[in-house]
């Protein structure tokens, strides 16, 4: 019987052949939900739900950088409106999702911020959020705003077809152009009780707010497995493997690749599990994933030299879209964090890697 994961993987080695107007992904994102990909990952019972999103995140990611982002985002969005949300919003929730309904989350914001006051009706939303992946595209955005005595509540608004209030025209990027995230103005917008997810400092709440970037980590590694075999076709198919030096860089480039993706199983685990210990696992996942794309993609360029570097290569398509995914908030200050964490807890006993 076909599996979400197996039309997943049939439709990523389809999108990898070919390589896209760098638009926003739409068509990909219908067929993904078509494919049952939206439904299927709201909740993990097990360490086999949580390699199936692995495997999925790692698929797409390969195949489509833009979508993959759009997609974690949308994964992350239904398990946080699964996790703190009533009922009837769960409820909700499976009926979109089961409609092919999109969701993101948007938490970045120019200043001053986003605020929500009581007002007639409902409550009144002030503000905008930037960076908002799939802005003008995507149906429901989970996003953040302050209540008058600064608790920040977590706002689920529906913004199906509204597409007047985004703006990406900043969005002027060499890499990960389809994720559209520009800026969403949601001044004056009205929601009802039924917008309002959890209370007030649920977003924040740990591990799973830190623990749950595994899953980009996932995304960028698919792109990273998926500029080795690039590279590896370009050796076969040009007689370079019969090169020792190509050879030997080409080795060192899938021991770093393999390595992380343990890294990035095993921090998986610990998240999906919250478990305290998964955060600091999480944000060193960050820097070897990113360690390992970084070497990737400087031995594939020299590899493949100019032609890696021509528009409509998928070479050139991945390198710059992993480029700036690459660049998620203080990756430095991840590390050290995670560094910091194993310092001070006794983690080298039984299982050292947690």
């Amino acid at each position: 019987m076909e599996t979400t994961i197996d039309r997943i993987r049939a439709l990523a080695a389809a999108w990898d052949d070919a390589n896209g107007d760098e638009a926003f992904p739409a068509d990909r994102l219908a067929q993904l939900a078509d494919a049952g990909a939206l439904t299927d990952f709201t909740t993990l019972a097990d360490d086999d739900a949580v390699a199936r999103l692995v495997q999925a995140l790692r698929l797409i990611g390969g195949a489509d950088l833009s979508l993959g982002r759009v997609f974690e985002g949308h994964v992350n969005a239904a398990q946080l409106v699964h996790a703190y949300g009533n009922a009837q919003q769960r409820a909700t929730l499976a009926d979109d999702l089961a409609a092919g309904r999109s969701f993101g989350v948007w938490n970045t914001e120019p200043a001053p911020g986003m605020t929500l006051t009581a007002a007639d009706g409902g409550y009144r939303l002030s503000g905008a959020k930037c960076f908002a992946t799939g802005a003008g595209h995507i149906d429901r955005a989970l996003i953040t705003a302050r209540w008058p005595d600064g608790g920040k509540q977590l706002v689920l608004a529906d913004i199906a077809n509204v597409t007047d209030r985004a703006d990406n025209a900043a969005w002027q990027v060499r890499g990960m152009k389809g994720t559209a995230s520009g800026t969403f103005d949601f001044d004056g917008l009205v929601v009802g009780d039924a917008a309002l997810i959890g209370a007030p400092g649920d977003y924040e709440r740990e591990p799973r707010f830190s623990a749950g970037a595994w899953r980009f980590t996932a995304v960028q590694l698919g792109a990273v497995e998926a500029l080795i075999r690039h590279w590896r076709d370009h050796l076969v198919a040009t007689g370079k493997g019969a090169d020792p030096i190509q050879r030997a860089r080409f080795a060192t480039a899938v021991a770093a690749t393999r390595s992380a993706g343990l890294w990035v199983v095993r921090a998986a685990r610990l998240a999906e599990a919250a478990r305290p210990e998964a955060i600091a696992q999480v944000l060193m996942t960050r820097g070897v994933v990113e360690d390992a794309a970084l070497l990737v993609m400087e031995g594939a360029a020299r590899a493949i030299g100019t032609a890696a570097f021509f528009f409509g290569s998928r070479v050139d398509r991945i390198t710059r879209d992993l480029g700036l995914y690459l660049r998620q908030p203080v990756p430095d200050q991840a590390r050290d964090r995670a560094a910091a964490a194993w310092l001070e807890a006794d983690c080298w006993g039984d299982d050292p890697w947690w």
